[in-house]
């Protein structure tokens, strides 16, 4: 290094420490069609780069989950990030996990591509170079790949990059969770990318993906639309529209006419192997090129009672000012170590945007501490309590403070006031909730993943009597490992109609005890 100018150090610093400049300068890429060109980063490589250089910054190290589209360039940028550590740095390994053995040739062939078409000047010596390896000898840094079919993999190593492809497809993947997943030392400067397209509910993938979600594990959940590719664009022919389901989805996505006749061909080949109508978005589209991390992870067997097109909708919406409406807040109480209290606000056509409360707590005065704040901060003119979880104690607890006129305690087994329709008070409650969702005149709901994906997850049918009954909490537990907090929660702002007052009491000592001057909400 003694011999080299400032400027010589100036550019190889800059290739260690910039990767779209490393990528675009020494890296070559076969595209789909043509010869190999720079590696020059596309619009989700950038993103996915961008927030992986935030995290490191950050927390010292990357622990990403990626859910995406097909081939977006995902697996290639990681293994281009990779292929710049291990050749810069001395004594690291990275390890490449792919679901198949075709898979982890290609990868690995891009892997070598990279090598041959690296600079000589600042290419190293390899020490040992076949199928699966790529061993830098003077620098004693490797590059391996396996597959997840094989027991044990990559269990004995030390690995300071790991890369996981297709996570949701792996075979084994408990067996990898506690082998592959642990050789990577909690140490700075490590990075554990999973990424994958969605399987469906359940496995290794999905539930890392959800305790993401709720902040309940170290990794980063990052999800890109198959709208955010570029590529996914044809141009349509003169005069041609979407109609129908189709033209609802592109306005829904805010998406262009070439976008959504590529989605409209695409869709009509998935639809056809499943023998689906070509006319209406197919459950596999929506698994293989999502437009939200919910349609990511269903599969043709879970349809939920709420479709995730209205809560999407309801995410984008704005409503105008609900001041005339009576400010409601439903309780859900937690029952469990993994589940959450959650406190819910709604106001006429507007939910969340006064009280959109969510909190690990088994302490009753705590959480009745809690909710009288939001009672008295927000003026709220009722609060619904689920009896269970401990809504019971609060409601105690609040009684006796003298918030009586405020609550109002929901047994979810209860019988429905229209007992035609529903088989309890828990249906009724989300019968009205997916018809206010449903409404021409909008409906405005945080915008929030863990929202929709609770939202989303409960299931319904009819029982013997044609009363809409809805799928057990303990069924959706085990069937997606958490509960439908957040959907019981806005539910609850349903089980009563409440009359508004036009003019509300002053705040004092007497301010619970109601007043006069009312008006239906």
């Amino acid at each position: 290094m003694s011999s080299l100018s400032d400027r010589e150090r100036s550019i190889r610093q800059r290739l260690k420490d910039d990767f779209p400049h490393y990528a675009r300068k020494c890296l070559k890429i076969r595209p789909k069609t043509g010869d190999l060109k720079s590696f020059e980063l596309n619009g989700v490589q950038l993103l996915a780069h961008e927030r992986a250089e935030a995290q490191l910054k950050r927390t010292g190290k990357v622990r990403l989950l990626i859910v995406k589209g097909r081939q977006m360039g995902i697996s290639t940028y990681a293994e281009g990030r990779f292929f710049q550590k291990v050749t810069h740095r001395r004594g690291v390994r990275a390890f490449i996990l792919t679901h198949r053995d075709d898979a982890t040739t290609n990868l690995f062939g891009i892997a070598k591509r990279f090598y041959e078409s690296c600079p000589e000047l600042i290419r190293p010596e390899t020490r040992a170079s076949n199928a699966r390896e790529l061993d830098f000898g003077v620098l004693d840094s490797g590059y391996r790949v396996g597959t997840a079919k094989a027991e044990g993999v990559g269990r004995s190593d030390t690995i300071q990059y790991l890369h996981g492809s297709e996570v949701a497809w792996w075979t084994g993947s408990q067996e990898h969770a506690a082998g592959v997943l642990q050789s990577v030392p909690d140490e700075p400067g490590t990075e554990i990318w999973l990424e994958s397209t969605a399987n469906g509910i359940g496995g290794l993938f999905y539930n890392l993906c959800m305790q993401a979600m709720r902040g309940e594990n170290e990794y980063e959940l990052l999800f890109f639309a198959w709208f955010t590719h570029g590529e996914y664009r044809t141009t349509p022919p003169e005069g041609w529209a979407p109609e129908g389901e189709m033209a609802e989805y592109m306005a829904l996505h805010g998406l262009g006419l070439d976008q959504m006749y590529w989605a409209q061909l695409k869709n009509a080949a998935l639809a056809a192997a499943d023998g689906l109508p070509a006319d209406k978005i197919c459950w596999r589209f929506r698994q293989e090129y999502p437009a939200t991390v919910q349609e990511a992870f269903q599969s043709s067997g879970a349809e939920s009672y709420i479709h995730p097109s209205l809560v999407t909708q309801a995410r984008h919406y704005e409503a105008p000012a609900q001041d005339h409406a009576a400010l409601l807040l439903g309780c859900d109480f937690a029952r469990g170590e993994r589940d959450h209290n959650w406190f819910m606000s709604r106001r006429g056509r507007q939910m969340g945007a006064e009280v959109n409360d969510r909190f690990h707590s088994d302490d009753t005065v705590h959480i009745s501490n809690r909710l009288a704040r939001h009672i008295d901060e927000h003026d709220v003119d009722m609060a619904f309590l689920d009896t269970g979880g401990g809504g019971a104690q609060v409601f105690d607890i609040l009684k006796d403070r003298g918030y009586r006129q405020k609550l109002t305690l929901v047994n979810f087994g209860a019988p429905a006031d229209d007992d035609r329709k529903y088989a309890n008070k828990r249906a009724e409650m989300a019968g009205l909730f997916r018809d206010w969702l449903s409404d021409p005149g909008g409906a405005d709901i945080p915008d929030d993943d863990v929202l929709q994906s609770e939202i989303c997850c409960v299931g319904a049918d009819e029982n013997s009597n044609n009363q809409l009954i809805l799928q057990s909490k303990k069924s959706i537990r085990k069937e997606f490992g958490f509960s439908p907090d957040g959907f019981d929660a806005a539910g609850l702002t349903f089980a009563e109609t409440v009359r508004v007052q036009l003019v509300k009491p002053k705040r004092g000592p007497h301010r619970h005890q109601g007043g006069s001057g009312w008006l239906a909400a």
